[in-house]
């Protein structure tokens, strides 16, 4: 039985997180916790969070062996982008794209 945990409207480009979460597809859950905690990037933190939440549901809510949990799925969808503008010159602006993502882990025992 599957358990997952989401995170919504992260300020973490999803392009950027799905580079973190290929990192930690399959591996143990232990194992997957040590890789983010050493990952040099802004969103392995946040992911260690949705993860370390994923295990929790698992071992709380649904009884399952935490030595034996491993990351089924991760993945990152795009959330909503958030609009601004930048002054050019001649009075004009570019649009300056601030995306978001709703990352989700999925975890489950090992037979």
């Amino acid at each position: 039985m599957e358990v997952k945990a989401t995170s919504k409207t992260l300020r973490i480009p999803p392009r950027k997180a799905r580079l973190v979460l290929d990192l930690i597809r399959g591996k143990d859950a232990e194992e997957a916790a040590a890789i983010l905690k050493f990952t040099p990037n802004v969103a392995a933190e946040s992911i260690a969070k949705v993860l370390k939440s994923a295990v929790s549901n698992a071992v709380n809510n649904n009884d399952m062996d935490e030595e034996k949990l491993y990351v089924k799925a991760c993945y990152a969808n795009e959330g909503m982008t958030l609009k601004r503008f930048m002054p050019r010159a001649k009075g004009s602006a570019s649009a300056i794209h601030k995306r978001t993502s709703h990352i989700t882990v999925v975890v489950d025992e090992r037979d």
